[in-house]
C-alpha cells in the first residue's frame, strides 16, 4: 500500500454494503489522488441452473429462444461512439436544478468538455467528452441511477 494514503474502513464497508445491497459485481470511489475499487466475485452457478432448464421446452421455445439471445449481446455492447459511466451514481444532465443542460442533441462538442454529473457517495464527479464530435443520442434521463459500463449519450 502506498504510504500516506489513509482509507476509511467504514468508507470500505458501506461500498461492499453498497454492492451487496445492489447486486452490483464492482464499485469504485475516486477523489483527489486515492481511489477504492471494490470487487464482488459473481457465483455462475445460478446461470448454469437457467441454462438446464431451458433445454426441457425446445419445440415452443426454439423460435423465441435464438431472438432473445441475439437481442442479449447487442443491448449490453454499447453502441458505437458511447460515452459510457465511469462509476455508480445518478445522473445530472445540468450543473443545479432549473439550468440549462451541459448538452443536447446535435450539440458539438470538444474533447474535455462537461457532458454531465455524476454524483456517487455525495461527489458530483463531471464526465467529459472522450473525443470531440456531435452528441446524437442522450440514453439517460435527468436524476437517473446509473451503473459502472452503462452507456450515458452517443458522441460520433
Amino acid at each position: 500500500m502506498t504510504e500516506g494514503i489513509r482509507f476509511d474502513p467504514a468508507q470500505i464497508r458501506e461500498l461492499a454494503r453498497i454492492l451487496r445491497d445492489t447486486d452490483l459485481s464492482e464499485i469504485e470511489l475516486v477523489e483527489k489522488d486515492s481511489r477504492i475499487r471494490v470487487v464482488r466475485q459473481v457465483t455462475v452457478a445460478p446461470a448454469a441452473t437457467a441454462t438446464v432448464s431451458v433445454p426441457p421446452a425446445p419445440p415452443a421455445a426454439a423460435p423465441a429462444a435464438p431472438a432473445t439471445a441475439a437481442a442479449e449481446p447487442a443491448e449490453a455492447a454499447p453502441p458505437p461512439g458511447a460515452v459510457t459511466s465511469p462509476m455508480v451514481g445518478i445522473a445530472y444532465l445540468a450543473p443545479e436544478p432549473g439550468a440549462a443542460p451541459f448538452v443536447q442533441v446535435g450539440a458539438r462538442v470538444e474533447q474535455g468538455q462537461t457532458l454531465l454529473l455524476i454524483e456517487a457517495m455525495k461527489t458530483f464527479n463531471q464526465i467529459k467528452a472522450p473525443k470531440a464530435g456531435t452528441v446524437t443520442r442522450i440514453l439517460v434521463e435527468n436524476g437517473a441511477p446509473v451503473e459502472y459500463g452503462e452507456p450515458l449519450m452517443v458522441i460520433e
